[in-house]
């Protein structure tokens, strides 16, 4: 059997080291699929629109983005969780800035990936759920992590939400304050993949996501992952460790409706997506055939 190629993206974060295992040890291979890895610096912005464009098949991006981008039109399906457990973004600020509590930032300047990213749009949710509202004009694209650090370090932008432990060892060597936290109000990432894929190889799909969900099942029993991940993302053990017994993989495809409902509901109410849009079909209705 010819394998099938598969493009398949996420960020260069320790979330997706399940991936990059099975792709390590022939698992995809083994089940007929070949899998073109691609990294996105710039997050689910970046990836909503390599979707849109034909630019990748599948990606794992954070699930208020990728809903957002399918009501605006974006001919993709969520396919399956990959993460059942909710984000802990931190809230940074550059070392030498002012700012030096939550309450205070409201008015300021935000560093944001892109509009549309988990970077803009939790701003946004966060500070509607204080009764606060984020202007337009104080959004600033800074494209990725390195121009969040050079744009905080510029005093350029004030303030920038992040995942926490991605940006801890930047915390750790001063070049960032972390302000507080904020915790997404519900699981923090999902595979999604364009209907064109899904139309033209829905079971070399299946088999994609059966050999993700084994990698991620076997990453968390494995006594080897928290070392692994420490050694490969530059963590501190003890980080690595608090964050892993946090974190919840999917080992299965099923998405909860009354989950997509709520964030449906929450980005109504931070006037991200409007009252008068439609909600389309937002998961893949898999035909049983191809099971």
């Amino acid at each position: 059997m010819t394998p099938t190629t598969i493009r398949l993206g996420g960020v260069p974060e320790h979330f997706n080291l399940p991936l990059h295992l099975a792709i390590e040890d022939g698992s995809f291979t083994s089940r007929g699929v070949d899998i073109d890895w691609t990294t996105f610096h710039g997050g689910t912005g970046q990836m909503t629109r390599a979707l849109r464009e034909d630019e990748i098949d599948v990606c794992i991006l954070l699930t208020e983005g990728i809903i957002k981008d399918i009501i605006a039109g974006n001919q993709s399906k969520i396919i399956s969780g990959y993460i059942n457990t909710p984000l802990i973004w931190g809230v940074h600020t550059g070392a030498n800035n002012s700012l030096n509590n939550l309450s205070e930032i409201y008015s300021h300047q935000y560093g944001i990936s892109r509009f549309g990213s988990g970077s803009h749009l939790m701003a946004i949710v966060d500070a509607t759920g204080q009764e606060m509202k984020i202007q337009k004009d104080q959004f600033h694209i800074i494209k990725n992590l390195d121009g969040a650090l050079s744009s905080l370090t510029a005093l350029e932008t004030d303030v920038f939400y992040w995942e926490k432990y991605t940006t801890k060892p930047y915390v750790d060597n001063g070049q960032l304050r972390r302000l507080g936290e904020f915790v997404t109000p519900w699981p923090c990432f999902m595979i999604a993949a364009t209907d064109k894929i899904l139309h033209a190889e829905p079971t070399a799909i299946i088999r994609m996501l059966r050999t993700i969900h084994d990698s991620c099942d076997q990453f968390m029993q494995s006594q080897e992952s928290i070392p692994l991940v420490a050694k490969r993302y530059n963590q501190q053990l003890k980080d690595v460790e608090r964050w892993y017994h946090s974190t919840e993989w999917a080992i299965h495809g099923w998405v909860s409706d009354k989950m997509l409902n709520s964030v449906v509901h929450n980005l109504r109410v931070a006037d991200i997506v409007s009252s008068d849009d439609v909600i389309p079909q937002l998961v893949w209705k898999r035909n049983t055939s191809t099971t």
